[in-house]
């Protein structure tokens, strides 16, 4: 029987999806939340924008949080329509949507030739990344709401409101471990040294085992923690309702610094490489309308910049340049997305959306993705 085009080019493309990795994100993709599992919100791939040019942008009839991926032509995103939209990345054209019975605020991850994704309906799901069609569900504690997954070596972990940490079989769904914390959980893990890194709202930061999810330490902050952890592979550094940044030893979760905002920290850190900077940096975002970049070894400030909102976003690094959603003032100014000098905290453009820009933006070579709760997934270049 000869192929038809369809399923060749089907073949090609899980072919292509499977050589993404499970640690990072791939050459001109970006397939998990902040970039890859350990969510530095770093890429090597992708080319500064100087002066913002919209592509297109995309109306999913829902408020968009959910931050946009991107893997080898496709870029994916949820939406408070309650659908899992894939669009060419391109040209903005619908490729397929598939519906859930809730609305979907986590960024999905793509492995394997195949995304997943959690949704207010108490499911997690595995769909075929080039038609959208269902591989697998499971059922979840209810509450709804899950965490974006990390995958690595065929294993996704995630968080979930029923307060649990799930580590789930990518490959047919099977439940291979839980772990219970005390509190909701919109943290998204970050995965490595076989430590999994995730915080709850009962304040706690965790660090599990990867192979059977036992806590292999806690550190308890002073308020809820629905930031996500990024790691270096040696420290994590997160964000907490308490106004304060952590950095913590990964393997112990020792306290290292920590950095107090002016308001609560939703953002995620976002993380600068020593062996590509000559330096190693942390940046994020608060309440209190500032974007901050601090000295990553010793928490000490290296400065502040003023967006006008408050910055509930996480930044992406490209180069010397920080890109990340603001909120707008108070609802007196429009919400943004900023481009900032990651060396001294200029403002270097604004691009007006005229909605919060919660998504955290997603970057590759060819341009920059990003949602809003206008419900619109936009492309700049």
């Amino acid at each position: 029987m000869t192929p038809t085009s369809t399923t060749v080019a089907l073949a090609l493309f899980t072919l292509t999806l499977s050589s993404c990795g499970t640690t990072g994100a791939a050459q001109n993709s970006w397939p998990q939340f902040r970039g890859g599992v350990r969510h530095t919100g770093a890429t090597a791939d992708a080319k500064p924008i100087d002066d913002p040019r919209l592509v297109w942008s995309f109306d999913t009839g829902g408020t968009v949080e959910s931050s946009p991926t991107v893997a080898h032509g496709l870029v994916y995103c949820g939406t408070f329509a309650d659908h899992l939209f894939a669009l060419d990345a391109s040209t903005g054209e619908e490729r397929w949507r598939f519906h859930v019975e809730g609305l979907v605020r986590a960024s999905p991850s793509v492995d394997g030739g195949r995304v997943y994704l959690g949704s207010d309906d108490d499911r997690f799901y595995c769909l075929d990344a080039a038609t959208g069609e269902k591989q697998w569900s499971i059922e979840l504690g209810g509450g709804g709401e899950q965490s974006s997954p990390a995958i690595v070596d065929g294993v996704c972990y995630f968080g979930a409101f029923d307060s649990q940490v799930y580590a789930v079989d990518a490959e047919n769904g099977e439940v291979l471990w839980t772990h219970k914390t005390g509190g909701a959980i919109l943290s998204s893990p970050a995965v490595a040294a076989g430590v999994v890194a995730i915080g709850s709202q009962d304040g706690i930061v965790y660090g599990l085992d990867v192979k059977d999810g036992s806590a292999l330490w806690t550190f308890e902050t002073g308020a809820t923690v629905w930031s996500s952890p990024a790691t270096d592979g040696e420290r994590i550094y997160v964000g907490s309702d308490d106004h304060n940044v952590y950095c913590l030893d990964l393997r112990q979760g020792h306290e290292i610094w920590r950095y107090a905002t002016g308001g609560t920290v939703f953002s995620s850190p976002a993380l600068s490489s020593a062996s590509t900077t000559g330096e190693s940096s942390a940046y994020f975002g608060s309440d209190d309308h500032h974007l901050y970049a601090v000295d990553a070894a010793t928490g000490e400030l290296s400065w502040r910049t003023n967006l006008a909102g408050r910055v509930l976003g996480s930044p992406a690094i490209v180069g010397d340049h920080l890109y990340v959603g603001g909120e707008g003032s108070g609802g007196m100014e429009p919400g943004a997305l900023f481009s900032v000098s990651r060396r001294t905290g200029g403002i270097e453009w604004r691009y007006e959306v005229g909605a919060t820009v919660w998504s955290s933006p997603t970057v590759t070579k060819d341009g920059l993705w990003f949602g809003a709760h206008d419900g619109k997934l936009r492309h700049l270049r």
